[in-house]
């Protein structure tokens, strides 16, 4: 400040006043405030700030932000954790497995209230406990620029899901990704978490695998769902869902309209539960990925799917491995597809189920009328040496020779199957427009040209060819 500029007085005649009560962590992070040294009045310019200022600014608060940690760790008694020290800048934040503890957690909660960099925040495995999940989702009443949260495998239980609960009935914060795998919640904990999200429309992907619910807490989910408008994918995989959760969660889909991701993996439907999903499916039409993988459903079950099937307008992906089903019930699969004229399936996933050649004719009739289809298996019956080479044939090669004969590059050749010309197109437009464009590719050859030309689930990228040899 200039020696010739007017000081203000330092104090006026003001009531005194009473500091209103706080709770410990507001007080925490308070006292963690006035210790950081304050930031210094820089004097006024009439030109506007340079590059180099701007960059001085973000030094400066990256380092005020270092001090607050670091003294909120002086103040909770535990160790800093250089890691988040070094990354307070990035938008992705790594702190699985670090043992942090509730003071840990909370050294970083109070870190984070003003930090407006990190928009996902992995804590799994650190041993939260109650304490823990409380100081973070405070922090997230203020901090609106965390977005995905991951609190996996801390064993919160039924009081950390009581916690959670309250929060998502607030719909204040940014969050819309919440990893809460491996919690040991139970029906207790389903039955306040199905309440809160009953009426959230804030939370979009939310993953509760890896837990205890059983029926009861299958009924609690089918209530949520039913009433429920936010979430678009939902992970209920390795949980105990049978015959009695499974209808009443299904009965909650049948009403949902905005699920489109749902893992059901590593349950116990059963073909009764497989009979209350192809109800489902034949009135849905949201759903885009269901994977009832490991669920005991025989051909008998997969007959139920299969009516849904030759209704269902939007389901992309379905995945069936190691449930006990047969060819035969693979055969209903298919048929069920192509006697859909609308059906959108891409992707049919019975990798654990042997098939023959007659299958593969009944697929190629398939495909002809639905191009963008491909259907897993495990592999192909009594097939002759003969035509085993002549299925495990390289699909680059094939392609390079057809790219000669019509006197084309295989990257103009690419290209010239995406409608815009772009580099990149959806797996099942590019499955599409190589069965429609007659390349000599099998449906396996095709697969392996889209695992070849995939950086990212659902799309091949054309400028990967580089890396893919001949």
């Amino acid at each position: 400040m200039d020696n010739d500029e007017p000081l203000e007085p330092e104090t006026k005649d003001e009531p005194e006043t009473k500091p209103t009560p706080q709770n410990s962590d507001e007080t925490l992070y308070c006292e963690a405030e006035a210790s950081v040294a304050v930031e210094k009045e820089k004097p006024a310019r009439e030109s506007s700030e340079t590059d180099l200022e701007i960059e001085d600014t973000e030094k400066f608060f990256t380092t005020r932000q270092n001090e607050l940690y670091l003294e909120a760790c002086r103040l909770m008694s535990v160790v800093p954790v250089s890691y988040f020290l070094r990354n307070m800048e990035e938008s992705y934040m790594n702190l699985n497995h670090h043992g942090l503890g509730p003071n840990g957690t909370k050294a970083i909660a109070i870190a984070l209230v003003s930090n407006t960099s990190v928009v996902t925040l992995e804590l799994a495995d650190n041993g939260l406990m109650e304490e823990g999940i409380l100081s973070l989702l405070e922090m997230l009443q203020e901090n609106y620029y965390l977005q995905e949260l991951n609190v996996s495998d801390n064993d919160l239980g039924f009081k950390g899901a009581k916690i959670i609960s309250e929060f998502l009935q607030r719909n204040t914060s940014s969050l819309w990704n919440l990893q809460l795998s491996g919690n040991n919640f139970r029906d207790e904990s389903a039955e306040l978490l199905c309440q809160a999200l009953a009426a959230n429309y804030q939370i979009k992907t939310l993953d509760l695998s890896h837990n205890q619910f059983s029926d009861k807490g299958g009924e609690y989910m089918g209530q949520m769902l039913a009433l429920n408008v936010g979430l678009q994918s939902l992970d209920l995989s390795w949980n105990h869902f049978y015959i009695r959760g499974a209808v009443a969660l299904c009965n909650g889909l049948r009403a949902n309209g905005t699920l489109q991701k749902l893992d059901l993996s590593m349950n116990g439907f059963g073909n009764e539960g497989a009979t209350a999903l192809g109800e489902v499916l034949r009135l849905n039409s949201s759903l885009v990925y269901l994977d009832i993988s490991i669920n005991d459903i025989s051909n008998e079950g997969i007959s139920k799917i299969s009516k849904g099937l030759e209704f269902n307008e939007s389901l992309k992906v379905l995945k069936l491995f190691l449930n006990p089903m047969s060819m035969d019930g693979a055969v209903l699969l298919i048929l069920s597809i192509k006697r859909n004229p609308k059906s959108k399936m891409e992707e049919i996933d019975i990798s654990n189920v042997l098939v023959s050649e007659q299958f593969l004719k009944i697929l190629d009739g398939v495909c002809a009328i639905h191009p963008q289809l491909d259907v897993v298996y495990k592999a192909v019956q009594g097939l002759s040496a003969k035509k085993t080479v002549l299925l495990w044939a390289n699909p680059m090669k094939l392609i390079q020779s057809y790219a000669d004969q019509h006197k084309i590059t295989v990257l103009d050749f690419f290209k010239s199957l995406s409608p815009d010309g772009k580099m990149t197109m959806p797996v099942g437009n590019f499955r599409k427009a190589i069965i429609l464009d007659k390349v000599p590719l099998n449906l396996y050859q095709v697969r392996e040209l889209v695992k070849k030309l995939s950086d990212k689930p659902d799309t091949v990228n054309f400028s990967l060819l580089k890396t893919v040899k001949p």
